[in-house]
Order: C-alpha cells, then sequence, then structure tokens
C-alpha cells in the first residue's frame, strides 16, 4: 500500500513538474521571436518608433480665437472604436464639456461687458476653476446682498480678459486719446506708482493688496462696453429738480399724498434718467467763505415747492433779490447761536468745543447756524435732514458748504457705525424719543460714544412729555448734567451724558429696555432695523470705546490699541499727503478756492480726507456697505463717514458736491451691480455744474469711463495712465437733454 501511494505522488509531480518547463519554454521562444522581429524589421513596424511631426492632432481653439492648452489631445477614431482607456474616457467628457461651453458663442470682442455674472466668459481655459460659478443642475442662487467677500474674489477670478486687452498695456501706456491726455507728468506718475514705492497697495475689499493679484498675473474683465452708445433722458418725477431716489416716491401720481418714503425704498428698475435743472436754470454758488460770511444763497439752486411759504414765516431768512439772505446773528434761537454755544459750554464745563468733542451729529436741520458756529471752534457737525413732507432745510446746509446728509428715520438703524459720535445735538427737531418704547433714542444710544453727550433743547414741553422722557433716559441710564431754562433764547435745555461702564446697567430693578445678546452687530446698520436693547459698553482695552480721542487736531494722527497695523495706516497717511500736495492741488487744473463739499466714494482709513484737512474742505468719507469695515477709524480719526451701496442712490440732494474722489470704485464693486452704469449716473446727480470727478482705477475701466462722461457733456480734463493704472479728471456742465 505504502509503495503504490508513493507511486501516485510521484506521477502527480512529474505532471506538475512537466507543465512548467513547457510553460517556460513558450516564454522564452516567444522573447527570442520579439528580439528578431526588432533588429531585422523596418523601423516603421517598430514597436518603439516615434512620431516625426504632430501636425494631424489639432489644438483647442477657444471663442476668442487663442489657441489654448488643454492638457492632453485624444484621437477620436481611437474613441469610436471603443478603445479608449479609462483616462481616455475623462478626456472625453473633458472635451465635451468644452465644446459645450464656445458651442455657439461668437469671439468676445475687446470690451464687451459681462451683464450678468451667470454667463461664463467665452475662451476659458479647459478645467478652469472658474466654471464652477456656471449655472447648472441644482445650483443655487446667491442674493446680491448675501455675497460675502470671498465670493467677490471668486468671482472676480472669473473676469478674466480673453481678448489680451490688457496685455495691450503692458508697457505702461494708456489709451487714452491724443491732445487730451498728459504723459510723463511726473508728480502724476508718482501718484501711480503705489506698489513700486512700497508705501501704499491698492487694497480691494477682502483686504488683500493688488501686489498679490499681480503675482497670479490676474486678469480682468471689461466693466463698460467701449462700442455702446447712450441716449440721455431726463427723469419724470414728482420732486423734479430735487429727485431723491430711495427717498422720493418717483410716481407722478396726484392720488398720493406723500412725496416721500417713511424708509428707504429704493426703485425696482435702475434709474438711468437724469435730474432735470431747476426751472430757472443753476447759477454759480457763493463761493466759501463768503457763503458763510455774506450768508447769501442763490434762491433758484435751492427752489423747493414748500420754501417760499416757509420763507415768509420766518425772520431768519429773507428774499434778497434774487438771493436768500441770512441776517448776522440771526438764528431760529433767539438771541443767537453764539449765546448758546456758550450756555451749553457754562452748563457742562467738560464740553470743550474743538477739543474733546470734534464730531457731532446735529439731528434735523433748522438753519444750519449752528453747524457753521461749530466749523469755526474746529468741530465737524454733521446734519441729518430727516427728509419729512415739510420744509427740509439740508439743501440750505450744502448749498452753503456745511457737511449733510438725508435719511429717513423709523423703525431702521442709521448708516452710522455704533460709538462714533462725542455728541448728539436735537433742537426743535419734532421728534416724539419716547415713543414706540424709546426706540428712536435707543438708536441715539448706539452711535453715542460711551460718556459722549446728548444735547437736547425745545420749547416748554408738556408735563407728560417730560415725565416720560425722564423715564426713559433713566431706562437706559443716562446721566441728566444738564436741565436749564435759558431766558434769552425762551428754551429748555437738557444735556445727557451716556454711561461709560456697564456697572450701572447691573443696578436697573427692571431689565427694561433689556442687554443685547451677545452675537448682535451693533454695527450692522445697512437696511438693519432698529433693536430694542442696548448694547454692552465695551470694557477690554483692546476694544473700540474704552477710551476717549485724543483731542483735535492730535486726534487725526493718533492711533489707539484697538486699531491694528498703525503702521501701515501712518505709512498710507503720508502717501495720500504726497499724492494730494504734488498732483492733486497742482496738476489737475482745479480751482480749489471754489471746492468746499468733497465726496471720497471708496474711503478706506481716511487718508484722503485727512490729507486735505488743511484745506477749506469738508469730506465725506463713504465707505461702501460690501468693504472691509473701517468706518469707525475713519471716526475715531475726528473725520465724518458714513455707510453707502454704490448701486443704489446716495442719501442726499441733486447738486450736492463741488468733487468726487473715486479711488478703484469701479474696479472693486463691478460685481456688486447689474448695471455698473448707475454709478456713473450717481456721480452725475450729486456733482453741480461746474463740478469735478478725480477717477484713479485700471486703464482698461477708464477708457470706456471716458466715453460714457463724454456722452454726458462732462469735459475731460486729464487722462494719465501708466502700468496699467490710469487717473482720469473730468468737470461736469451744465447739459442735459
Amino acid at each position: 500500500m505504502a509503495i503504490a501511494k508513493f507511486g501516485r505522488l510521484a506521477k502527480r509531480s512529474y505532471k506538475s513538474y512537466g507543465f512548467c518547463v513547457k510553460l517556460t519554454a513558450v516564454v522564452i521562444l516567444g522573447l527570442c521571436f520579439v528580439f528578431v522581429w526588432s533588429v531585422f524589421s523596418p523601423s516603421k513596424f517598430s514597436v518603439t518608433s516615434q512620431r516625426e511631426t504632430f501636425d494631424d492632432f489639432a489644438e483647442p481653439v477657444s471663442a476668442n480665437g487663442r489657441v489654448t492648452d488643454s492638457g492632453v489631445h485624444f484621437n477620436k477614431n481611437e474613441l469610436k472604436n471603443g478603445k479608449e482607456s479609462s483616462s481616455e474616457k475623462k478626456g472625453q467628457i473633458l472635451e465635451e464639456k468644452d465644446k459645450k461651453r464656445v458651442k455657439g458663442s461668437p469671439p468676445l470682442k475687446s470690451g464687451n461687458m459681462h451683464k450678468d455674472q451667470k454667463n461664463v466668459p467665452k475662451g476659458k481655459k479647459q478645467g478652469d476653476k472658474s466654471t464652477r460659478h456656471t449655472k447648472q443642475a441644482g445650483e443655487q442662487k446667491i442674493p446680491e446682498k448675501e455675497r460675502s467677500e470671498s465670493d467677490d474674489l471668486q468671482e472676480e477670478k472669473q473676469d478674466e480678459d480673453v481678448n489680451g486687452s490688457e496685455e495691450d498695456t503692458e508697457n505702461g501706456e494708456a489709451n487714452f486719446n491724443e491732445g487730451e491726455g498728459v504723459q510723463g507728468d511726473t508728480d502724476l506718475a508718482n501718484a501711480l506708482d503705489l506698489d513700486e514705492e512700497g508705501v501704499e497697495k491698492v487694497e480691494d475689499d477682502s483686504g488683500d493688496s493688488t501686489n498679490s493679484k499681480k503675482n497670479k498675473k490676474k486678469k480682468l474683465g471689461p466693466l463698460f462696453d467701449p462700442k455702446a452708445h447712450y441716449s440721455w433722458k431726463l427723469c419724470s418725477t414728482r420732486s423734479k429738480h430735487n429727485y431723491i431716489p430711495c427717498i422720493d416716491i418717483e410716481s407722478s401720481s396726484g392720488k398720493l399724498q406723500s412725496y416721500r418714503h417713511h424708509e428707504r425704498s429704493c426703485p425696482k428698475t435702475s434709474v438711468l434718467c437724469l435730474v432735470p435743472l431747476p426751472l430757472d436754470g443753476y447759477g454759480t454758488p457763493v463761493k466759501w467763505p463768503e457763503s458763510k460770511v455774506k450768508l447769501q444763497i442763490l434762491y433758484k439752486n435751492v427752489a423747493h415747492p414748500k420754501l417760499a411759504a416757509f420763507v415768509k414765516s420766518q425772520n431768519w431768512v429773507v428774499e434778497a433779490g434774487e438771493y436768500l439772505a441770512l441776517p448776522e446773528n440771526q438764528s431760529a434761537l433767539k438771541g443767537g447761536i453764539q449765546h448758546y454755544l456758550e450756555s451749553i459750554e457754562e452748563m457742562v464745563p467738560d464740553i470743550e468745543w474743538g477739543n474733546n468733542i470734534r464730531v457731532v451729529l446735529d439731528v434735523g436741520c433748522t438753519d444750519s447756524s449752528f453747524v457753521a458756529s461749530l466749523l469755526e471752534k474746529n468741530v465737524l457737525a454733521l446734519t441729518l435732514g430727516l427728509k419729512d413732507d415739510l420744509v427740509d432745510l439740508a439743501q440750505l446746509a450744502l448749498e452753503r458748504g456745511f457737511p449733510a446728509v438725508v435719511s429717513p428715520l423709523a423703525t431702521r438703524r442709521l448708516p452710522f457705525p455704533s460709538g462714533v459720535f462725542d455728541a448728539l445735538h436735537c433742537s426743535e427737531c419734532s421728534i416724539s424719543w419716547h415713543s414706540n418704547g424709546g426706540r428712536l433714542l435707543l438708536e441715539m444710544n448706539r452711535i453715542l460714544r460711551p460718556g459722549g453727550y446728548f444735547i437736547l433743547s425745545s420749547k416748554h414741553d408738556s408735563i407728560e412729555i417730560e415725565e416720560a422722557m425722564s423715564k426713559l433716559t433713566a431706562s437706559i441710564c443716562w446721566n441728566i448734567l444738564a436741565d436749564k431754562s435759558d431766558e434769552v433764547s425762551d428754551i429748555d435745555v437738557k444735556i445727557y451724558q451716556k454711561p461709560e461702564s456697564n456697572d450701572i446697567y447691573k443696578l436697573r430693578r427692571k431689565k427694561v429696555p433689556p442687554l443685547c445678546k451677545e452675537n448682535e452687530n451693533p454695527d450692522a446698520a445697512w437696511y438693519a432695523s432698529i433693536k430694542n436693547c442696548l448694547h454692552s459698553i465695551p470694557s477690554s482695552v483692546e476694544e473700540r470705546g474704552t477710551e476717549w480721542p485724543e483731542g483735535w487736531p492730535k486726534r487725526l494722527e493718533t492711533f489707539p490699541d484697538w486699531i491694528n497695523n498703525r503702521e501701515k495706516l501712518i505709512a498710507e497717511s503720508e502717501h495720500w499727503k504726497a499724492i494730494v500736495n504734488n498732483s492733486y492741488l497742482t496738476g489737475m487744473g482745479i480751482d480749489w478756492s471754489s471746492i468746499r463739499n468733497v465726496m471720497d466714494m471708496k474711503a478706506i482709513n481716511g487718508g484722503f480726507a485727512a490729507a486735505l484737512s488743511q484745506q477749506k474742505v469738508w469730506v465725506m468719507n463713504v465707505v461702501p456697505v460690501h468693504a472691509p469695515d473701517t468706518l469707525p477709524i475713519i471716526y475715531e480719526r475726528g473725520l465724518i463717514g458714513i455707510y453707502h451701496d454704490w448701486c443704489e442712490s446716495f442719501g442726499s440732494y441733486p447738486r450736492s458736491y463741488d468733487l468726487l474722489h473715486a479711488d478703484h470704485l469701479f474696479s472693486r464693486l463691478k460685481n456688486r451691480c447689474k448695471h455698473p452704469i448707475v454709478i456713473v449716473v450717481e456721480m452725475d446727480r450729486i456733482v453741480r455744474p461746474g463740478g469735478w470727478a478725480i477717477i484713479r482705477d485700471k486703464v482698461e475701466i477708464l477708457d470706456p469711463l471716458e466715453g460714457i462722461l463724454r456722452s454726458l457733456h462732462w469735459e475731460i480734463r486729464l487722462t494719465f495712465g501708466k502700468d496699467r493704472e490710469g487717473i482720469l479728471c473730468a468737470q461736469k456742465t451744465g447739459w442735459r437733454p
């Protein structure tokens, strides 16, 4: 048995060994055949031969005719025969997507405007990350006001110029018309050399500098269509030449009794019409400081439906021929404004006009004498015109050259940060502060600096109003510093002070109104409702509002601990001083003696306004709502400003400003507006005839912008370009269609 078993095992081993021998022999013979074939066969049949030409492989061409690198190329015949590998299948999918992207699309001409961000620019490279913004199945559309700053950057990355319009300006020369541009000006060249000097790098809304963008070689697409032709028409509204979109009711129907909205409400369609001039035309305003000394205003410039009746009922303003005259030492307050200001300082000695009190909000405009007198004391007082259906005198203040804005005050917050005003003033402003649970007074508490003052003057109120006001101010822990009846002016003056710490809030018996939640942002002010709560007062040294700013003018160049990058702010201020002194004041051809009201349409830290502090001008610093919130820094420096979205109309009367300054406004906000041209139309509305605009931006934006301004009959005074950056200086005429 054992011998038989051993025999069977030996037989199996022999069979297995024989199979291995046979397999080895086959492999060896095969290798020999391959070797012999490769040595003796012609080269065209060689497995290792290479192609001598790739002419029969066509590279994909973008919509603009430019050859793009699409990565791996594939043989379509092999794909049809089903011989593609897994990698070839992926390549086929990419190729088909590329076809869909450019199929049926004409070449994108230089300067065409991207009208809708949902449309992907033609001529993109295959696999470009920006294609993820195309509207595909399952993609959700982001509302305009809810898009974050990171979305802005992503959208800017997808706006590449596929026609090389920027490549044409790589030598640093702008494409402006000959005879109108000024080339080779040293000061203007220095004004454009921001990155080379390392002093200031123009920041975008995310805080990144353009230098980092240059490293990425990002190309922005055209904003305005240079081949477009514009035909303008006049606005037909009830307010006529005083029309303020978003505030005035546009309908001309006689059924509506009110002229104005109770809250800011913009038209559903973009306002692309031009506000007409006054019926009798617009005359050159009385220059500053003559408008302050002579106290005269051209009547036709401020014509108002109810102004004539109002003037007849007042003694502080009279008609004098073609002018409205404001007699010296006359004001809405008896005894004069100087007596009024001196009495306030006597009641509260801690109030030192022009020293610790620099920024004031005057709620409700009367004769603007309060603002004018404070200006002589180095106090920058901003008038808030409430824009009711009665006579609004904010336009008179602007015409005289004083700061003023127009805004409703009802249920929404004012467009200011929290805790920025040194003092608030209300004189006969006809506001029921105690109504609706004291909601409006809570808004005053929000924007008032900790330890700041609320000055309320009015004629003798009823006992009920006095008691309600006393109860309300006690509930928010305002300390009443003075309550005096002035015999000369025949008014009651009350001065309250906001607490400087949270300790007093804890001592309240009734926690009404309650403290706001920790996640409630006190600086959220654009279309934000007034909250019926008290915001906690900052307590940490690193927080804004724990310390009172330095006295003026030291305050302008002093940066507290809560401000980061103080060295950067100092460098920015020095840079703007050089630009203003070496270029703006001398190289633009502007008569600065006629400039009083100035607006910085895209202020960052107030460097431009600080550079003009020695001039006889005031600057409205506008911080776009989608940009980093730097407005508190501007107020901390003793300057004034406001939040705004430039896709909407600004809260001011037409013909309010002598000069507009726009530093990279268009290139930063072009993804925010459906029709970017509305910004140009708004600029035309708020600038006086004869007023100026200084625009610094990319050359490919300034070139078509020049054409738009010409269509509005603006006179182009200067154009200059260097290294893709440019400056355009234009002057508005009195033309209307």
